[in-house]
C-alpha cells in the first residue's frame, strides 16, 4: 500500500502529469479513469505501471482485466490517489502507459476516407475535443500538424474521453501531410472566411481532408494555398469564428450526411 506523497512511484506520476519533456523522455504519459483506460488497453496501447484504490473502485470485473494487462500492479491509499487524482471526480485506477507513435504509413483508409487536419493546435482541451468528434463520424484519422501542444497532456486525454486512443491519432509536418494526402488522391477542403463557399454546398462525399486552423489566425497561407476547395460556416451573429472543436463537428457531420450514413 502507497500512502506517502514522497514515494518515488507517486512523484514519477506527478512529473509526467506535469512535464511534457518528462513523458517524451521516459516514453510514459498517464490515463486516469476506468473508460480511458480501458478504451486504451482495447486499442493496442501496453501498460507499464498500475495504481489501484481498491475502496474506489467498485467495479471488480474491470479490476481484474486492469491487473492482467499489468506487468506491475501497485495499491494507492484512497486519500493519496484523491490527492493525486487529475480529475475532480474519480474511480480508483490510474496507470503508466507506453507512449505510441503512429506514422502515415500506418493508416489504413475507409471509403471514401475522411481525414481532419489540425493545423498548429494549441489548447489540449481543444484537441481532445476534436477526437471526440472524429471518433464520433468514424473518422479515418486525425493528422496534428505542427503542434504547439502535447499529444498525452492529461488535458488533451480527459477533454477526448479516451478517443484519443480509438482514434488514430499521429503528429507530422504540414509539408508530409500534404505530400501523404496528394499521394492518396485525398482532396483537401479548407475551413477559411475568406474567398469560401458556404460548407453544405460543396461536395464533401468524395475522400476528404478537412483543414483546420486555429480560432485567431486560422489556417496558414500553406494550406490556403493548396487547398482544392475552400468553405465557411455563415456566422448570423457579431463573431467571424467559432472554436475550432466546433467548426470541425460541423463540416465533419455535413460530409456524414452528405455521404447518407
Amino acid at each position: 500500500m502507497i500512502s506517502s506523497a514522497h514515494n518515488p512511484r507517486i512523484k514519477q506520476i506527478r512529473l509526467l502529469m506535469e512535464k511534457s519533456r518528462e513523458r517524451r523522455e521516459e516514453g510514459l504519459f498517464v490515463i486516469e479513469g476506468v473508460r480511458e483506460l480501458e478504451i486504451a488497453l482495447l486499442s493496442g496501447f501496453s501498460i507499464h505501471s498500475l495504481f489501484i484504490s481498491s475502496p474506489i473502485l467498485s467495479d471488480p470485473d474491470k479490476a481484474a482485466f486492469f491487473t492482467a494487462k499489468a506487468p506491475v500492479v501497485e495499491e494507492i491509499d484512497p486519500a493519496l490517489y484523491e490527492k493525486l487524482a487529475y480529475r475532480g471526480s474519480t474511480e480508483g485506477v490510474l496507470a503508466l502507459i507506453y507512449s505510441r507513435y503512429r506514422t502515415l504509413n500506418d493508416l489504413t483508409l475507409s471509403t471514401p476516407p475522411l481525414i481532419i487536419v489540425l493545423e498548429s493546435v494549441e489548447k489540449p482541451g481543444n484537441l481532445g475535443a476534436v477526437l471526440r468528434t472524429a471518433d464520433a463520424c468514424g473518422a479515418d484519422a486525425v493528422l496534428v500538424c505542427d503542434p504547439l501542444t502535447d499529444l498525452y497532456n492529461p488535458n488533451t486525454i480527459r477533454a477526448s474521453l479516451g478517443c484519443l486512443f480509438s482514434v488514430p491519432t499521429l503528429i507530422c509536418s504540414s509539408e508530409e501531410a500534404y505530400r501523404w494526402l496528394t499521394e492518396n488522391n485525398i482532396q483537401i477542403v479548407a475551413a477559411s472566411c475568406q474567398s469560401a463557399v458556404p460548407y453544405h454546398l460543396q461536395d464533401l462525399s468524395k475522400p476528404v481532408a478537412l483543414a483546420m486552423g486555429t480560432e485567431d489566425k486560422g489556417l496558414s497561407s500553406f494550406w490556403n494555398e493548396r487547398a482544392h476547395l475552400k468553405v465557411k460556416i455563415p456566422m448570423k451573429g457579431k463573431i467571424d469564428s467559432l472554436n475550432v472543436s466546433v467548426a470541425t463537428a460541423v463540416l465533419c457531420f455535413e460530409a456524414i450526411r452528405q455521404r447518407n450514413i
